[in-house]
């Protein structure tokens, strides 16, 4: 959400329903190695998520897919779907969305963390595009940022911002 990568129009404050952001898939690439993985953020099995719906213009729509497909579908780990949306704006109004939700089968698939678990792989892993640590912070402080609350990822960015001993 707050490095879309593409050219919008609009961004929306949406919720989606049957789904919860959660830190729950091992980077290899852009967060991590395969020998010391990240985490990033997956779409997972849940009641809600509070995000961001992102409009494009539809002269752009296919060059933007593409995009998403190259990013999110490099591994497998993430499923192209496309769900229902109600968007905070415009009363309410429910839209299809274009997502990219967890494969809970995929070996990427990192699971339900303990806090303590997902702070030593964070606090470790470095891959392609950074320090894994400035991806939940940066991430958690958007969010906040958005009137978003996500206890996991507040608590790890808290953990992470205090000098270790």
């Amino acid at each position: 959400m707050w490095r879309p990568g593409f050219t919008y129009e609009d961004a929306i404050p949406a919720r989606l329903y049957g789904a919860n952001r959660s830190l729950c898939v091992l980077s290899h690439t852009y967060r991590g190695t395969e020998q010391r993985p990240g985490l990033v953020l997956g779409l997972d099995h849940g009641r809600s998520c509070r995000g961001m719906a992102f409009r494009v213009a539809e002269e752009n729509g296919e060059s933007v897919v593409n995009y998403l497909r190259k990013r999110e579908l490099d591994s497998t780990v993430y499923l192209e779907v496309r769900r229902s949306i109600r968007l905070e704006r415009q009363s309410g109004a429910e839209v299809e969305a274009l997502l990219y939700v967890v494969d809970r089968t995929h070996p990427q698939y990192a699971g339900d963390l303990s806090r303590a678990k997902a702070l030593k792989i964070v606090r470790r892993a470095q891959g392609n595009s950074g320090a894994n640590h400035d991806y939940v912070i940066n991430t958690a402080d958007h969010l906040a940022k958005l009137g978003i609350k996500d206890p996991m990822l507040n608590w790890l960015a808290r953990r992470l911002r205090a000098p270790t001993v």
